[in-house]
């Protein structure tokens, strides 16, 4: 045991010893014996400085000298280390030396990269028995292409959009998310693929378009600038049906209303979806996408921030993004409509400003709300919006009911809350002229869902968490996501 702790470095020194020798003389021959022995294993040991080309002498090692460098090290363990390392240093690695250029094509390092960068779910081995291997994988498809993973506002006008591009089996796709058919708010969001890139027949990445109903074909990405980029499709025949326009408008109106136009007796409703489609349709042959972030999360905001759909009259189901700033919750919209466009602050709500609701007889009072909600803004008006610290006070919850005379386009919304709170909303006339800012009240139900009363125009939203697992999303930094709020109103004003 003395001799190898000797070796290792981790022993006492010889005086140490020599001084434990002299305390344990009355333990006989054996002591010494083991000493003399040592001494004579570690003697062969030694060598001069001429023999290492080190400049010293190694009085400490014997059998095989201890690795003098990084390249000494046994194959398996530089494997082990190098598939510790990001992807990205694996190039500066191989240049190092030979050795370790030919290392770095063992599987197993590429293997680990993709799964533990990308998520990658796939049982890799079978798709390297298949001729791609996962250091193709890694090298031509997944670190070219991670700069457009994460979440994206496509430039669709007033209407935007979100998209969320992720790793998906051996495919980077990116999903279109679209909102429930209205009024179901709470039903899951529905998913379309834009385009995909694969490498599954060839030795490198191919985009394919996959708009249209004739299934992929050839399409191109196109980096423009840092946080953006841009998607072409290259043969937009494809996209075209044998009807023509009454086709696509008709299969167009079932997925994004889940009815046909007979079914919709609103005029004012009809007018506003043939306006979407005939607008939105002209971008089937190129988009161009600007990054979002999902907002930050601090111990003290009232809820859980994120991405919720929520109704918006005859314009239907929209998605906005919920955010709280100190004493403030704001709702951004991701999606919008011609009167107020996507990127703009739908909601505003002062979390200083609690409003103790009354009893149930006197709620059903659209008068007596009133009076409530505007005595708190005319409060807010007369102390000229000063900030206050604090967070809001707390309310139990308590039966909740709409005004008489306030139309909510789903009916099926919770019938008690935790906390309400005096806010503002966002309206507009079409083409989003003269927006004006009108009081209303901000409903919390619970975690995933909260509710407006817009007083002005007598009408009721209902909100509801958008629960789809959404990576490579949140920002880096409170600053850059406040950064992006901030641009969002200017790409869509």
């Amino acid at each position: 045991m003395a001799v190898c702790a000797r070796l290792c470095g981790v022993g006492q020194s010889r005086r140490c010893r020599r001084r434990q020798r002299h305390n344990q003389q009355d333990q006989g021959s054996d002591s010494d014996m083991d000493e003399e022995e040592e001494e004579r294993i570690v003697g062969k040991g030694r060598f001069d400085a001429g023999a290492c080309g080190g400049g010293f002498l190694d009085r400490t090692s014997t059998g095989p000298p201890h690795p003098q460098s990084l390249a000494e090290l046994p194959p398996e363990l530089l494997v082990e280390i190098f598939s510790l390392l990001p992807g990205t240093t694996l190039s500066n690695v191989a240049l190092v030396c030979k050795k370790f250029r030919q290392l770095l094509k063992t599987e197993t390092i590429w293997r680990r990269r993709c799964i533990e960068e990308f998520g990658m779910k796939e049982d890799l081995r079978k798709v390297e028995a298949g001729g791609v291997t996962s250091q193709d994988l890694y090298v031509k498809l997944l670190h070219p292409y991670r700069h457009i993973l994460g979440l994206w506002q496509p430039d669709i006008g007033p209407y935007g959009g979100l998209l969320n591009v992720v790793v998906d089996g051996l495919f980077i796709i990116g999903w279109m998310y679209l909102p429930p058919h209205d009024p179901r708010v709470e039903d899951p969001m529905r998913r379309r693929p834009l385009f995909r890139i694969h490498m599954m027949e060839s030795n490198k990445a191919t985009v394919e378009c996959m708009y249209g109903h004739k299934g992929p074909h050839k399409g191109d990405i196109q980096t423009v600038k840092k946080d953006e980029f841009s998607t072409k499709c290259n043969q937009t025949d494809h996209h075209r049906m044998p009807g023509g326009r009454q086709e696509e408008f008709r299969t167009w109106l079932e997925e994004e209303w889940g009815r046909t136009l007979e079914e919709i007796f609103h005029e004012h409703m009809q007018e506003l979806i043939l306006m979407k489609f005939i607008y939105t349709s002209q971008y089937d042959n190129c988009l161009t996408y600007r990054r979002i972030y999902l907002p930050p999360a601090k111990p003290s905001d009232l809820l859980q921030p994120g991405l919720f759909k929520g109704t918006y009259g005859s314009h239907g189901l929209e998605i906005v993004m919920l955010s709280f700033h100190g004493t403030s919750a704001r709702a951004t919209k991701l999606t919008g409509d011609p009167n107020v466009p996507a990127g703009q602050l739908t909601l505003d709500v002062n979390l200083c400003r609690p409003v103790v609701l009354p009893d149930l007889e006197q709620q059903c009072n659209i008068e007596e709300l009133s009076r409530l909600v505007m005595g708190v803004h005319e409060e807010v008006q007369r102390e000229q919006e000063q900030k206050e610290n604090g967070t809001s006070a707390t309310v139990r919850c308590a039966p909740f009911v709409l005004p008489m005379g306030v139309m909510a386009r789903n009916e099926e919304y919770p019938r008690t809350c935790r906390k309400c709170f005096y806010g503002t909303g966002l309206i507009a006339g079409h083409g989003f002229t003269s927006p004006e800012r009108t009081p209303g009240l901000f409903v919390l139900f619970d975690k995933d869902r909260f509710g407006f009363i817009w007083l002005e125009l007598k009408s009721f939203s209902l909100y509801s968490r958008l629960t789809d697992t959404l990576p490579h999303a949140h920002a880096p930094n409170l600053e850059r996501f406040e950064a992006m709020l901030r641009n969002m109103q200017s790409w869509t004003s």
